[in-house]
């Protein structure tokens, strides 16, 4: 899986400078448009993209894992999916679904005060470590921890002979 993470991303981050080379020819062509075109009315979305554009690309990074670990978190809220969540959500050596769980369980937080404080640690940090490795290569790092530390969590278990299934990396 780690092999993979870090190989998507190197394509991933290949693509990315390419798109933005384009992107930089093309807006150097068109640039003479953007004074044509009306501008668009709300204050709400200029208020947002105010907001997105004031972020570092590391604060930004996070905010999509954030916004990942706040959906998973309220899907543990609607009874009605309890049932995939535990199956899919939680590693747990003795389950049918072995694999994904390993992945998925990454994003699972059980408890309000947990979720907040691994989000604020996320956020804190984010900023200096995107700037050393790269969005992309901080993705798959993200990724690939949680993986092998759900692998590690697997192994101690079996080790020890417990197998309850637990939330998190």
């Amino acid at each position: 899986f780690t092999g993979s993470a870090f190989g998507s991303a190197a394509i991933w981050q290949y693509e990315s400078l390419k798109s933005r080379v384009q992107t930089y020819f093309e807006a150097a062509r068109a640039d003479w448009m953007d004074k044509m075109r009306p501008q668009k009315r709300g204050d709400f979305r200029k208020q947002v993209n105010s907001w997105w554009n004031s972020l570092t690309e590391g604060q930004r990074t996070v905010t999509g894992i954030i916004a990942a670990n706040a959906f998973v978190f309220c899907l543990w809220r609607l009874p009605g999916m309890r049932r995939i969540m535990f199956t899919y959500f939680t590693s747990n050596p003795s389950s049918k679904a072995l694999c994904s769980p390993m992945l998925l369980s990454t994003f699972s937080h059980f408890s309000l005060f947990h979720m907040a404080a691994n989000m604020y640690v996320l956020w804190s940090f984010s900023s200096s470590i995107v700037s050393l490795l790269g969005c992309e290569q901080f993705i798959a790092v993200y990724l690939s921890a949680g993986v092998i530390s759900t692998f590690v969590s697997y192994v101690a278990k079996m080790a020890t002979g417990r197998f309850e299934p637990s939330l998190g990396a």
